[in-house]
């Protein structure tokens, strides 16, 4: 065979394989599609949203009870209750809903007080159908059911003690002492007030009172019973007022927080293998897109306008400094997958990469490089992997200019993916 002819062939050859090569890129994912993302389905959101659907749960059932006249009991557990349990159980429902619905924000916010009390109270809500034998009040029994052995799975996750400040404790405890000193003071003079003469009739009162409702089915009748009710109006309402401000004022603060582009406390603490994206830059957008079909990931840009913005997309973010130990440590560092720093600025850069590696030295760290002679001092920093754009910027230039296919290829494939 001629030369000629050889190259003719050859070229034929090669010319095929890139069609073969091309072919198989049409059916190519680098990333493996899970149907079912079982990690969810059985994590912390599964066992806050289970409890809450618990809590409505068994606060329409508890309404169920109430609009019946007579509560008949029936169930297997019936004849091991006390006598007059069924004017109780009417109720049961409803304050096991509203204390599931208290929990379920517990454990939004990780508390472990509020696993404890989880794992009582779902229980007790499920055995209100073993109480009845209502055909009607089997979902309540199936739904704590569920919800209990998830919400043990997940016991690790739930770790924080409740964090009270100085003031809250304050007011909570002068609320109590005040309960207290009414109440029992109230039913040690009951032979002074009309209409008290149990310690349930003494507690109502003080508390009637003290949230100056006073509907007026218990009133003093001596002048030492007035003085004494006047004590209790007097600290009573401080005692309500100060508890009641210490416990709004910090849901307003996290409103106040989604306005400026903040995510709140017990937002971050769900977060659990998230990416942390330090800073904003150019690459950030582009970057935000491609993460948005794998993992959560949050923002940390101390650009108030920037993260104002992000937060009206729905974006988590968080404006501080992304080098502020104290801000990567709520945004769940200890629990990232992995953390970029690419503004643009690798001085910037190099501070955030060696603040999280301080604080996480097994997360996975990856960095973009400006000037390609920083790349080696972002390793330095604490980054795994750094990625020089201007390098990268060259080198497919320079491929396509020379018309290597592949390099002309990959702009186009990675547009067409981002459409």
């Amino acid at each position: 065979m001629s030369p000629t002819r050889k190259e003719s062939a050859g070229g034929r050859v090669d010319e095929a394989r890139s069609r073969i090569r091309d072919a198989r890129r049409l059916f190519e994912y680098a990333r493996p599609v899970r149907l079912i993302d079982w990690g969810r389905l059985s994590g912390s959101y599964a066992a806050v949203l289970l409890t809450a659907a618990a809590a409505v749960l068994s606060f329409i059932t508890g309404m169920s009870h109430l609009s019946r006249e007579t509560a008949t009991l029936t169930g297997p557990l019936a004849p091991y209750l006390p006598p007059g349990f069924a004017g109780v159980h009417r109720i049961l429902g409803v304050v096991v809903g509203f204390s599931l619905v208290a929990v379920a924000i517990g454990l939004q916010r990780r508390n472990r007080l509020a696993w404890y009390t989880a794992l009582v109270l779902l229980p007790v809500a499920s055995l209100q159908a073993l109480i009845t034998a209502r055909a009607i009040d089997v979902p309540v029994l199936l739904l704590p059911a569920i919800a209990l052995p998830v919400v043990i799975y997940n016991r690790d996750r739930f770790d924080q003690r409740i964090d009270l400040s100085t003031i809250q404790l304050a007011a909570l405890s002068s609320l109590a002492a005040v309960q207290i000193y009414g109440t029992v003071g109230t039913y040690v003079l009951r032979s002074e007030f009309t209409g008290i003469e149990t310690l349930t009739d003494a507690f109502y009162y003080i508390v009637v009172t003290g949230t100056t409702v006073g509907y007026g089915d218990a009133t003093p009748v001596t002048p030492s019973a007035k003085l004494f009710t006047l004590s209790i109006l007097i600290t009573g309402t401080a005692a309500f007022g100060a508890a009641f401000g210490s416990l709004v004022v910090p849901v307003i603060e996290a409103q106040m927080a989604g306005v400026l582009g903040k995510m709140t406390a017990s937002e971050l603490t769900l977060l659990e293998e998230h990416v942390l994206v330090l800073g904003y830059g150019e690459l950030t957008e582009p970057l935000l897109d491609e993460l948005e079909a794998s993992t959560d990931y949050v923002v940390l840009t101390d650009d108030t306008a920037r993260a104002s913005e992000l937060s009206e997309r729905g974006v988590n973010v968080l404006t501080a400094d992304p080098s502020d130990e104290e801000k990567l440590r709520e945004a769940g560092i200890d629990r990232a997958s992995g953390v970029i720093a690419a503004t643009g600025d690798d001085a910037s850069d190099a501070l955030a990469v060696l603040a999280a590696n301080e604080l996480n030295p097994d997360v996975r760290i990856v960095a973009a490089a400006t000037e390609p002679q920083n790349v080696g001092k972002l390793k330095g920093a604490g980054a795994d992997r750094v990625i020089s754009t201007a390098v990268i910027g060259g080198y497919l230039l320079g491929r396509s200019v020379v018309g290597e296919a592949d390099a002309e290829d990959l702009p186009d494939r990675l547009v067409e993916d981002r459409e």
